[in-house]
C-alpha cells in the first residue's frame, strides 16, 4: 500500500484520509487534526521523503499577501517524483449564466481568481486536479443551516448551482491515485444541479419543518463571500470522471444525499 502526505487535513481531507487507511494506507497530515505541523519543516520533509502520494487541500494566501500557494512556496521543491493532488473549486470556472461547464471551459474569469491562479500552478506541476462545487455531508448539509438559522432561500429564478457529497469526492481522489492516468483536471460534482432552494425545502420537508421565508438577495444579510457565490451561476458536468476514472457518485443528487444524512443523523426521511 501507498504512504500519503496531505497538507491541510480539513473536513474533506479526513474523509480521504479515512478512506485510505481502512484500505492499509499510512496517511500523515498537517493542520490541526494532523500529526505534524506544516511549519516543521524538517518533520515535513522527512515524511515527504517517505511518501509515495502528496495531496493538498491548503487554500490560497490572503489576496493581500500575494494570493500564493502555500505549500508550492515551501515544499515544492520536495514534490518532484511524487504523485501529486489538489483539492480546488469550480468557482475557478466563473459565472456562466447557467450554462455547463466541463474541464475544457476557461477559468480565472471569476471571483476566485487566487484560486484559479493555484490550479493552475498546480497543474503545472504534475498534479490531478479535483474541481470541487458546494461541499455536504455528515455535520455539514442543509440540515445543520437550518438547525443553526443559517438557511436561506433566495428569490433569484434560474439560479442553479453544482453539488458534491464528501464520500464522493473521496472515491473519486482514490479513483485517480490508482488509475495510472496522467496529471490532468477533475470535475466532481452530483448529476443534478439546481437551486439552492429545491435542497433547502426539501431538507426541510425531511425534518419537517416550514422552509425559511423567500428573500430578496439584498434582504437576507448574507456575508460578503455568501453573497459572492449567489452571484455565479453555472452547471458543472462529470462525464470526464466517469468516462475515464470509472467513478459512480454514491449520492447522484442531494435527495440520495440527504436521505443518507438523515439516516445517519437520526433524523426521519
Amino acid at each position: 500500500m501507498g504512504h500519503l502526505l496531505i497538507f491541510g487535513l480539513g473536513y474533506t481531507a479526513s474523509v480521504i484520509a479515512d478512506r485510505l487507511r481502512a484500505l492499509g494506507w499510512r496517511v500523515d497530515a498537517t493542520g490541526r487534526a494532523g500529526n505534524i505541523a506544516f511549519a516543521d519543516r524538517a518533520g515535513v520533509l522527512a515524511a515527504l521523503d517517505g511518501a509515495s502520494h502528496v495531496l493538498s487541500s491548503v487554500p490560497p494566501a490572503n489576496e493581500k499577501e500575494g494570493g500564493g500557494d502555500p505549500v508550492l512556496d515551501s515544499y515544492g521543491m520536495a514534490l518532484a517524483g511524487k504523485w501529486l493532488g489538489y483539492l480546488s473549486s469550480t468557482g475557478v470556472y466563473g459565472d456562466t449564466k447557467g450554462a455547463w461547464v466541463d474541464e475544457s471551459t476557461p477559468t480565472g474569469t471569476g471571483r476566485r481568481s487566487a484560486r484559479a491562479v493555484c490550479d493552475a500552478r498546480w497543474l503545472d506541476a504534475g498534479a490531478h486536479i479535483f474541481r470541487l462545487p458546494g461541499i455536504y455531508g455528515p455535520g455539514r448539509s442543509a440540515f445543520d443551516r437550518i438547525a443553526d438559522g443559517r438557511a436561506h432561500r433566495i428569490d433569484l429564478p434560474g439560479q442553479v448551482f453544482s453539488r458534491v457529497h464528501v464520500e464522493d469526492i473521496a472515491s473519486g481522489v482514490i479513483a485517480a491515485m490508482g488509475g495510472g492516468l496522467p496529471p490532468q483536471a477533475w470535475n466532481l460534482a452530483d448529476d443534478l444541479p439546481c437551486s439552492q432552494n429545491t435542497v433547502i425545502e426539501h431538507a426541510c420537508r425531511l425534518l419537517g419543518v416550514a422552509p425559511p421565508p423567500l428573500l430578496a438577495l439584498d434582504q437576507a444579510g448574507l456575508s460578503p463571500m455568501a453573497r459572492g457565490f449567489y452571484l455565479e451561476n453555472r452547471r458543472v458536468a462529470n462525464g470526464k470522471a466517469k468516462r475515464l476514472l470509472g467513478w459512480r457518485p454514491l449520492y447522484p443528487t442531494f435527495r440520495e444525499g440527504l436521505a443518507a444524512i438523515a439516516q445517519a443523523e437520526r433524523f426521519a426521511p
